[in-house]
């Protein structure tokens, strides 16, 4: 009896460290954003990207996201680029490289501390947008 308590505490708590928060990697997520992003969001991040002019609703400027609190919508920000929240003026949902942003589970937290699940480059990408704020 002892041992599948204790088996079952150990497997309780490797799943619960399992979904740790991710660290941040602001570089990898210029590197991300540079690659996927900048073709409509523009390189300055400001939506005046080169595609910008075919899209149905233009860019938003990247650099002023933050709330009249000064928070970073974290939240929101996931959800564009995850596909919880579609864009129509790509065509499809946001974004067209959707894919390569699936896998690699992982949990980020808003500046609130609410848990998000997502995916690694999801979380650097976010973590290259914080820095870009005004």
């Amino acid at each position: 009896m002892f041992r599948a308590t204790l088996s079952m505490l150990v497997f309780g708590i490797s799943v619960a460290t399992s979904q740790t928060v991710s660290a941040k990697d602001a570089k990898t997520g210029e590197e991300l954003y540079m690659h996927y992003c900048a073709t409509c969001h523009g390189i300055d991040a400001t939506g005046q990207g080169p595609m910008a002019s075919v899209l149905v609703v233009q860019p938003t400027d990247l650099t002023n996201l933050t709330d009249e609190d000064g928070l970073f919508p974290s939240a929101r920000v996931v959800a564009r680029i995850d596909g919880r929240d579609p864009l129509v003026s790509h065509g499809s949902p946001m974004p067209v490289y959707g894919p390569f942003f699936d896998g690699q589970d992982t949990s980020m937290k808003t500046p609130r501390g609410q848990p998000i699940l997502t995916s690694q480059p999801i979380v650097d990408l976010v973590a290259y947008l914080e820095t870009l704020q005004d």
